[in-house]
């Protein structure tokens, strides 16, 4: 890289398996920036305010397991990292840094690409930090969440923070919702003990997965075969990698072309695993 070079990275741990430095990196380039995104493994959110001063890096992604730990580490943060208690994006401004969360944004994005969020109920399963997003997008969007989650304590935590209800996991049967959004890891193996599944799943004339990889996990593959019609993670990924964008360069960056290479990814590795 040359000195003119603007750098950006994502910081994490793991980050080897990420598709972010592909999708960012081929918007860059359609964008004709001279720019470079780089994966950085990173095993305490401390050092990166330090690794990014050093190597000149612009502007950051943030993700697992750093997402809440950041915000002990910078300058400033907008009001959707205060309220969903996450930053997945930093920015540098001069000496300062400040955080920011796209992923609701991403959320929101890609829920409108299917259906109608305000005056909407949606059952969100979850409470971790993908299940906060969801959750404050919701409620920004004028639509009304209902958080399901297996733990009873941290499922009404989440539930009294953003003051809507909470009904437990194995209940999920009885909630009426337009949409059922999987916000937790257990979709991409659809664990044999997950209750949401047959019937259950029938119930919600909408399922969305908030994993982006693999394309169609076995939650989304379960409620497609019970007659749902499914929201892959993947649009949520582009977009809130779209808004990161935006924000570091005050550009509109190229979305179908960040699908595109991500899609052309997923279904390379999905061919590879194949074989």
């Amino acid at each position: 890289m040359s000195p003119e070079t603007a750098r950006y990275a994502l910081f994490g741990n793991p980050v080897g398996h990420s598709l972010s430095p592909a999708m960012h990196n081929a918007a860059y380039e359609a964008m004709g920036l001279s720019a470079r995104y780089l994966a950085i493994p990173v095993e305490d959110a401390g050092v990166i305010p330090g690794i990014m001063e050093e190597k000149g890096i612009r502007g950051a992604s943030v993700t697992l397991p750093h997402k809440r730990a950041i915000l002990g580490h910078l300058d400033e943060a907008s009001p959707a990292c205060g309220e969903i208690g996450a930053a997945n994006t930093l920015v540098r401004k001069g000496d300062r840094l400040r955080g920011e969360n796209t992923d609701w944004e991403g959320f929101v994005l890609s829920i409108r690409e299917c259906l109608e969020i305000r005056g909407k109920v949606f059952a969100v399963v979850g409470a971790g930090g993908a299940a906060h997003a969801a959750v404050y997008g919701i409620l920004e969007e004028g639509g009304t969440p209902v958080v399901i989650n297996r733990s009873p304590d941290t499922g009404r935590a989440l539930a009294e923070r953003f003051g809507c209800p909470f009904v437990p996991l194995e209940e999920a049967g009885r909630v009426e919702a337009s949409c059922l959004v999987q916000a937790t890891s257990v979709g991409i193996t659809a664990a044999p003990d997950w209750p949401l599944k047959g019937p259950v799943l029938s119930r919600f004339p909408w399922v969305m997965d908030m994993v982006y990889t693999p394309l169609r996990t076995a939650f989304l593959e379960e409620a497609e075969r019970m007659g749902c019609r499914i929201i892959p993670g993947l649009a949520m990924f582009v977009y809130q990698g779209a808004a990161q964008i935006r924000l570091w360069t005050g550009r509109r960056p190229p979305v179908e072309t960040m699908r595109n290479i991500v899609l052309e990814r997923l279904s390379h590795e999905g061919s590879e695993k194949g074989r």
